[in-house]
């Protein structure tokens, strides 16, 4: 892609960020005036701008920042796996870190540790973890990548298993729980989680963004990549791990949030192209736009209530991916 196109599709998403974040922050349940910002950054005078206070600054800028960084990881993780696999349907969730994640918070959840934030997302992050190490070691021994591509299936399939397990022997308030976890939220956001969240998410992606010489390598054949000097034993177990030490704290704070991975790259590598030292930067910033719209939605659509955010993003996806394969039939 030439550097003017990359700069000026850097500039124009990064524009649509900032308007969206923007009203995404001042509309909801409690509407702020754009007038009142200013004033809202000093001292409050009266009860109305300490209410409007609260809200922008507690509430709603943690969850913006929140889907920034989700909506980003997610679709940068995407791109990755669909390089590493060669599979447009690759996506974050394929070797066992999402299912992995809802095991572990659903097994907190169901054994009556879901009021504990900690807890549930310490488990859902071993969860991921172990899932993904499973889908590695079981799939590692076939040649190429199609044995962790049929490990990864055999996990999600058997942690369904699981949940569904779970799920019947939940009472009704733990099955309350266990919907909204699974179909994703970004109402637990607050400060004292982004602030290890975001260092750990920026370094990761940061590592996955340095990776795009092999993964560009990698869209070429294994063959080809192994003569441009890449081994792919390394390559892969480098590479799985990043996504799975990038996506696997997400999920366990925000629950599974699906298609942002899946459908983010394939519509920027429709603008962009498929090399990946533009396709990753844009995809991160196409992903976080995604998202923030995504849960300005869920919050507008309900009120006072929200959607549950994976609602919003798989009636959005659906059809979004439903016209890209028509559009490769064509």
């Amino acid at each position: 892609m030439k550097p003017a196109r990359f700069t000026l599709l850097l500039i124009t998403l990064a524009v649509l960020l900032v308007l969206s974040a923007t009203g995404s922050a001042l509309s909801g349940a409690v509407r702020i005036p754009l007038e009142a910002l200013p004033e809202l950054l000093m001292p409050a005078p009266n009860s109305q701008l300490t209410l409007w206070r609260g809200v922008l600054f507690d509430i709603r800028l943690p969850r913006i920042a929140l889907g920034l960084l989700v909506g980003g990881a997610l679709a940068v993780a995407g791109a990755v796996m669909q390089a590493l696999f060669r599979n447009p349907l690759a996506e974050p969730g394929l070797v066992g870190v999402s299912v992995g994640g809802a095991v572990g918070a659903v097994g907190a959840i169901v054994l009556g540790y879901g009021q504990q934030p900690l807890v549930l997302a310490g488990a859902a992050f071993v969860g991921s973890l172990l899932a993904t190490l499973a889908a590695w070691l079981l799939g590692r021994r076939v040649p190429g990548a199609a044995g962790i591509l049929l490990a990864g299936i055999a996990i999600n399939a058997f942690g369904g298993a699981l949940i569904g397990v779970f799920t019947c022997l939940a009472n009704d308030m733990q099955l309350r729980s266990l919907t909204f976890w699974n179909l994703g939220s970004l109402a637990t956001a607050d400060w004292a989680m982004l602030s290890w969240l975001v260092p750990w998410t920026l370094v990761l992606m940061g590592m996955l963004l340095w990776q795009w010489r092999a993964l560009n390598a990698l869209l070429l054949g294994e063959r080809e990549a192994l003569h441009l000097g890449f081994e792919l034993q390394r390559l892969r177990a480098r590479l799985i791990l990043l996504v799975t030490l990038l996506v696997g704290p997400l999920v366990a704070v925000t629950g599974i949030i699906g298609f942002v991975g899946l459908v983010v790259p394939h519509l920027v590598r429709l603008v962009a192209g498929a090399d990946h030292r533009s396709l990753l930067p844009l995809s991160l910033l196409a992903g976080a736009l995604i998202l923030v719209l995504a849960d300005w939605v869920a919050r507008l659509v309900v009120i006072p209530a929200e959607l549950p955010i994976g609602i919003v993003t798989s009636l959005l996806g659906a059809p979004v991916l439903f016209m890209l394969i028509q559009r490769e039939a064509r």
